[in-house]
């Protein structure tokens, strides 16, 4: 028996009925040739109680439905000869359909029994149309003998009752906003990962980020995306087992027909049968058609595409799943994030302007039994029908005004940022009325920032001279701070990236004091309540003290020239000065914890991607730099563009190679004043 937490008490209580036991689905999975929502539709049906007696008998009932319903591997014979015996047989499979014109009648197809003659009612074809397209899983009665089918086209088999796997009810929105009220963000991310069959403490944040924009499709109109990443980590899970709404596109090839519109028949393709439609091993899909991926890069920017003079618009979503053959590091080395495309894709940067969102696929841990959960979550075909009822509402309006994206993005961009918000959002709170908290609207815009800026790095990286300004940026409200948005791929924790820090950071280069080179340091200064400046380093080295020193006297005697009416004396600052290289003494780092020190009083960043040198004595006064040639080299090697020195050495860097010159501009001070001036780009 599994073990209740306080999470499941709190979900079978607000949503009696429609939640299960996750692992109950997982006994039945392998053991029949069918999606895991197929099993949870009949658990739903006769499991959804905490109850383990109940839970037993209905898992028989389930047993039982599953063993008479669906036909194994070599039981086709035996369930058709059933069906002769007894009149009729009932089966669960995937339904397809199509029009025999010669007949004017429709054939189903039922691939189990190897039958793709089977007749069924047109009134029940037009009431699913999906089995036109890709089908969908059913209950079917299958009756044989003298009946419409026999009558009509001379064959034995014919459908005389279908019932889709999916839930019947359609108000489903105010039941699943009604359950959300009484549950934290925190409680409701991880319900929402339990109800897709996973355990959210195997996951780190960055995973489970990663799950939540994999849902995103799944809420949101016309979303566009791709994951591509080591394989083993279940990136097609999702899009083949949760919802009846998705559609998998194995590798392969893509006809136009199939997936916009048969321009003989006019009969609709997937992208307007499904929600979502998802192209799996994208690296080998071919179109049938030359114009195939033209005709995809319309649809993926419009919603629309064309039959001779009429305009179709569609609503499914466009998601492509592939692998790298290498780690991310070594993909970016050789090529580009969009290399295991398609060739006609791969290196199209118009393709990649309609990818509303890139998922780091390498976040993401390879797949094992012990992720999947054994507690409540919702019973798939309710979740799947909440999801598709998200579509039709926006939670944007609530944020409007609170959240402003910097000058990088475009407008393609910004609409591909505010789509991904906009799907975040809608999974975190179902009900439009809600009051969303400025922590979870920070959340979903760094995650949709950093998704969409991965797409614009990579087109950047093939030399669209359009595709340089990629540094994201956003504000909570107008009086917000500017925060900058990174994809961690591009950048190692020693590498200074061109983004500035948060306020209170900056890079700082500075000697050893035995003269054994450069070392770089990374130094963060927060503030709080309170009337001191302390180091928290454990055991600082003598050099690294004394420049705490000579930037705290420097601080306290020039706070007007440095911060304006902001007294120092009213805040508590803590020092931390972090070595990234193996030089980490810490001497004449004075002008760079002074800049830390300011930057945080004022709450203001420095400029990105920049190096600072220098120390100074109590009074202010600027130390010549001796080794600012070696720092040059080490500041570009780690990724700076910019060098904040001492005018004094400037004669030093007359020596610079045209090499390094081209790559670092250096930038000379005077002061302690001049120096925090340029830091900050006045």
């Amino acid at each position: 028996m599994v073990d209740l937490d306080a999470l499941d008490s709190k979900v079978t209580a607000a949503f009696e009925g429609y939640v299960v036991r996750k692992d109950l689905a997982q006994k039945f999975r392998g053991g029949y040739p069918v999606p895991t929502y197929v099993a949870e539709f009949l658990i739903g049906k006769y499991c959804a109680t905490t109850d383990e007696a109940e839970i037993r008998e209905g898992l028989a009932i389930v047993q039982r439905q599953l063993t008479e319903r669906i036909v194994r591997a070599g039981e086709n014979e035996l369930f058709k000869a059933r069906a002769r015996e007894q009149g009729s047989v009932k089966v669960i499979d995937l339904i397809t359909a199509r029009l025999d014109t010669r007949s004017d009648t429709f054939m189903a197809t039922i691939p189990t029994l190897l039958l793709n003659d089977v007749y069924i009612p047109a009134e029940m074809v037009y009431e699913n149309e999906r089995m036109l397209t890709g089908g969908f899983y059913g209950e079917v009665e299958l009756e044989y003998g003298a009946g419409p089918g026999e009558g009509k086209s001379g064959r034995p088999f014919s459908i005389t009752n279908l019932r889709p796997i999916q839930l019947s009810k359609r108000n489903v929105i105010s039941d699943l906003a009604r359950g959300r009220e009484g549950m934290t963000t925190r409680e409701w991310k991880d319900f929402l990962i339990r109800s897709i069959g996973l355990e959210p403490s195997s996951f780190d944040e960055r995973a489970q980020n990663v799950l939540f924009l994999r849902m995103v499709p799944f809420v949101e109109k016309n979303y566009n995306c791709i994951e591509l990443g080591p394989r083993g980590t279940g990136k097609s899970y999702l899009y083949q087992q949760i919802s009846p709404y998705s559609h998998l596109v194995s590798g392969g090839k893509a006809t136009v027909a199939k997936m916009f519109v048969n321009n003989a028949s006019g009969q609709r393709g997937l992208v307007c049968q499904y929600d979502v439609v998802c192209f799996d091993e994208v690296s080998g899909i071919r179109f049938d058609q030359k114009d195939g991926v033209n005709i995809m890069k319309g649809y993926m920017e419009s919603g629309e595409f064309s039959r001779g003079r009429e305009s179709i618009r569609a609503e499914g979503g466009i998601i492509m799943l592939g692998n790298f053959d290498v780690d991310v590091e070594h993909q970016q080395r050789i090529g580009h994030l969009f290399g295991p495309m398609p060739p006609e894709m791969r290196d199209d940067t118009a393709f990649m302007d309609r990818i509303h969102s890139y998922i780091p696929g390498w976040d993401y841990p390879k797949i094992h039994p012990s992720m999947m959960t054994e507690h409540y979550g919702l019973v798939s075909d309710f979740l799947s029908e909440s999801w598709r009822q998200l579509r039709n509402g926006s939670r944007l309006h609530l944020i409007t005004d609170r959240l402003l994206l910097g000058d990088a993005l475009s407008g393609r961009d910004r609409r591909a940022v505010m789509k991904t918000i906009d799907g975040l959002l809608k999974l975190l709170y179902p009900s439009p009325d809600c009051e969303i908290s400025d922590e979870d609207l920070e959340w979903a815009a760094r995650i949709a920032l950093e998704s969409r800026r991965r797409v614009k790095e990579q087109q950047k990286r093939i030399g669209s001279a359009e595709f340089r300004n990629t540094m994201f940026s956003y504000r909570l409200g107008p009086d917000g701070i500017e925060q900058y948005v990174t994809t961690p791929e591009l950048h190692r924790e020693n590498t200074i990236s061109p983004e500035p820090l948060p306020p209170g950071q900056c890079w700082a280069v500075g000697p050893d004091e035995e003269g054994g080179g450069s070392g770089l340091y990374k130094i963060e200064v927060t503030v709080t309540p309170g009337s001191s400046i302390r180091l928290i380093n454990v055991k600082a080295p003598a050099g690294l003290r004394e420049s705490l020193r000579a930037a705290e006297q420097v601080l306290y005697t020039q706070a007007r020239r440095l911060v304006g009416d902001h007294d120092p004396a009213d805040a508590e600052y803590s020092v931390q000065v972090r070595s990234m290289t193996p030089v980490g003494a810490g001497a004449s780092l004075s002008v760079s914890i002074l800049m830390a020190l300011a930057s945080a009083t004022l709450n203001r960043s420095l400029k990105g991607g920049m190096a600072i040198a220098g120390g100074m004595s109590v009074g202010g006064t600027i130390e010549p730099v001796y080794h600012a040639l070696d720092m040059a080299e080490l500041v570009v090697e780690k990724g700076a563009t910019m060098l904040l020195l001492p005018v004094a050495s400037r004669r030093q860097m007359n020596e610079m190679s045209d090499e390094l010159a081209a790559r670092l501009t250096v930038i000379y001070y005077t002061d302690p004043r001049d120096a925090f001036l340029k830091a900050i780009g006045e």
